[in-house]
């Protein structure tokens, strides 16, 4: 990548690095180049940003239970989230790829999006600190995420789920009550996955909705794991 297309990426990214070989470091993914990739730096990202975005919702929800936080931090600290801000910053366009991966779409695949997004933000850790790296990835968050609550966030792996089922299999999933049990004022679902007549996962919920959504962010991890993603 030569300097306009790193100016490009600075750009998109709203901070100018002035340690080169740092975020070519961040932008290299593994099947480029024996000498480096963006591994380790991925690393310092994923727990940098669980550190942001842990503290943002904290005060963000000061009356939360730790229950809830949770939730919300695992809705956000995410490589389906990841992805979407990564493509914030149009980070695909940018990531060194061997020309195999290049010819297997992977400036479009989540996981390379993801880490790669990790990786940027833990070389932004290193050279400007977390408060850098606090102001461009919350940002980022407010962008791809205008509504920010439980019940918004948590839709995310439903539409996420669709978008890779219609991709990739011509449909979308049917969530279907696999059992309900408990008295009226506390009772748990059960809701399974189903797509093209095959059960992909099940999940329980005190609701059908937190069911459905807890079901289909099981049937998102399983996908990946089947479809190489």
């Amino acid at each position: 990548m030569n300097n306009k297309n790193l100016n490009e990426f600075f750009e998109c990214l709203g901070y100018e690095f002035e340690d080169l070989n740092l975020i070519t470091e961040a932008l290299t993914h593994k099947s480029y180049t024996r000498e480096i990739n963006n591994e380790r730096l991925e690393f310092l990202g994923d727990a940098v940003l669980d550190l942001v975005v842990g503290e943002f919702l904290f005060f963000e929800f000061p009356n939360s239970e730790e229950g809830i936080l949770s939730k919300l931090r695992a809705a956000l600290v995410n490589e389906a989230s990841f992805t979407k801000l990564a493509n914030e910053i149009c980070l695909g366009k940018f990531i060194y790829l061997s020309p195999a991966e290049e010819h297997n779409n992977g400036r479009i695949k989540p996981s390379i999006l993801s880490n790669a997004f990790e990786a940027v933000m833990g070389a932004l850790y290193l050279e400007a600190g977390l408060e850098k790296v606090r102001e461009i990835s919350l940002g980022l968050i407010h962008k791809a995420f205008p509504e920010i609550n439980p019940e918004k966030l948590l839709k995310d792996y439903k539409t996420t789920l669709q978008e890779i089922t219609q991709a990739h299999f011509g449909c979308t999933p049917e969530y279907r009550l696999l059992s309900s049990k408990g008295p009226d004022h506390k009772k748990e679902f059960e809701i399974g996955v189903v797509i093209n007549d095959k059960v992909y996962s099940s999940a329980k919920g005190h609701s059908k909705k937190v069911a459905q959504q807890n079901a289909a962010k099981e049937a998102i991890e399983i996908l990946k794991k089947e479809l190489n993603l």
